[in-house]
């Protein structure tokens, strides 16, 4: 995850700056710290940012440096430090759409925890404006939802090539979309109107897999009753899709480069070879340069199936996307159950965006149907996500940052408020933990969930 970057502004630059303690302070953080040092608008055009801290050190130049930031930036969330505070300058600095106005002598107590907050309500309207965007203009390519660059890319790419008959071959993990990218090449192609034919490497018996491959003649094995077309031949003038390619074993490797080559098949059993026309696209989540090296996949028939080659990103590789096909399984998922749901909460987003997703989108398919389907509310929420997707996603914050890292102290300050709140809870309801869920205004699951992380239990609470 990206670390958040803080811009300091103070109109006099860097030289001399009598607030270097307070720079110190934010430096361990592992915020970036820099000083406006030639001048505000200057310094907020050269990058972006994701906060300002306005440090005003003569009287009355806060609200001035306020406005001089808005007129840049609209949207920067903003904190002042005004060495000279007055009710009349934090008045005015609210107005400029500050979102906090410290005092130089709390400023050293203060800052951490207001910096915590307007990055989080910024991460926050990011996500509103992700999920906005998620229902007004989803963008689509056959049968693809996202926009972000890596998807791009492999749009980009299928675009190009699909016209051509060269042989394709797919990679990425589980669960990414490879027969996707395999139908969207073949739609494209001039082979549409031609079967397209998908074949599952791995699921074949090796003791039938040549006759599946290349069909048999009557007769030519026990159990051979009729002749029968292999998959090669159903695939002529079309497009054959070998899923797995990996799992094939080497002796079939070796038949199906000759195929390949030679644009001819024999069936099992037949004297004769009939001609093919197929183009074909292989895909795999493995990694078929290792294996040539190991020998367990026949070079000439990766260089052969190798001619263009998509590498489809993981799911964790795609930003916004996320966001955008929570969205989308979420209304398709509530339509089909027949349930008024609508979307995700802000949260729930949040948690699933963190999420390192080893299954890629077949795997949050999967969590926002579960969500849609356990929720009782019109927005799935957190307590409707499966326990381990929420503690997964918990876990990943400190380690994204460093232990010592900005979101590691913010995970450790909210560890600390949520122990002190629910003890305070429980023992002012003398641990009723339905009264407790109640009181604040939670569902009772997730004040249990809540407890059990902080090793609470209501009965430690009851009036003896």
């Amino acid at each position: 995850m990206r670390q958040p970057r803080i811009l300091v502004l103070d109109a006099r630059g860097a030289t001399g700056l009598p607030y270097a303690g307070l720079v110190a302070r934010l430096q361990p953080m592992e915020l970036r710290v820099e000083t406006a040092a030639a001048g505000i608008a200057a310094a907020l055009a050269r990058d972006a940012w994701d906060l300002g801290v306005i440090t005003a050190r003569e009287p009355g130049t806060a609200a001035e440096l306020a406005a001089a930031v808005r007129a840049a930036d609209a949207e920067l969330p903003l904190v002042v430090i005004d060495a000279h505070p007055t009710v009349a300058a934090a008045r005015q600095c609210l107005q400029a759409g500050v979102g906090d106005y410290l005092d130089l002598e709390r400023a050293e107590s203060e800052l951490e925890d207001a910096l915590v907050r307007l990055l989080s309500a910024a991460r926050r309207r990011a996500a509103e404006e992700v999920l906005r965007r998620a229902v007004e203009r989803p963008y689509t390519f056959e049968g693809f939802l996202g926009e972000s660059p890596a998807m791009r890319a492999v749009y980009s790419i299928i675009e190009r090539v699909a016209a051509s008959s060269v042989d394709v071959l797919v990679t990425g993990e589980t669960g990414t979309g490879k027969e996707l990218v395999a139908r969207a090449l073949h739609q494209r192609s001039r082979r549409a109107a031609a079967p397209f034919v998908p074949v599952d490497c791995g699921a074949i018996p090796d003791a039938l897999m040549e006759s599946e491959f290349f069909g048999h003649e009557r007769g030519a094995f026990t159990g051979a009753d009729a002749r029968r077309m292999g998959l090669v031949e159903f695939a002529d003038g079309g497009t054959l899709f070998l899923d797995e390619v990996g799992e094939l074993p080497l002796a079939l490797q070796a038949k199906l480069l000759r195929v390949l080559q030679e644009r001819r098949v024999r069936r099992v059993g037949a004297r004769q070879e009939t001609a093919v026309d197929v183009r074909v696209i292989a895909a795999t989540s493995r990694h078929l340069d290792a294996m040539v090296e190991r020998g367990d996949f026949r070079r000439d028939l990766y260089y052969r199936i190798n001619v263009v080659r998509i590498d489809l990103p993981p799911l964790r590789d795609r930003g916004d996307d996320i966001g955008l096909l929570a969205e989308f399984f979420a209304n398709r998922a509530a339509q089909e159950m027949g349930k008024p749901v609508s979307g995700l909460s802000i949260d729930a987003y949040q948690v699933l965006k963190t999420y390192h997703w080893p299954g890629n989108v077949r795997e949050l398919q999967n969590v926002i149907r579960r969500a849609v389907a356990m929720t009782r509310s019109a927005t799935p929420d957190v307590e409707d996500l499966p326990d381990e997707i929420v503690a997964a996603a918990g876990r990943s914050l400190p380690a994204a940052d460093g232990d010592d890292g900005f979101f590691a102290r913010r995970a450790e300050h909210v560890s600390k408020f949520e122990k002190q709140y629910l003890a305070d809870l429980l023992t002012r309801h003398h641990g009723d933990v339905t009264a407790a869920a109640r009181d604040a205004k939670i569902p009772r699951g997730t004040l249990y969930r809540l407890m059990k992380s902080h090793a609470l239990d209501g009965a430690a609470f009851r009036t003896k």
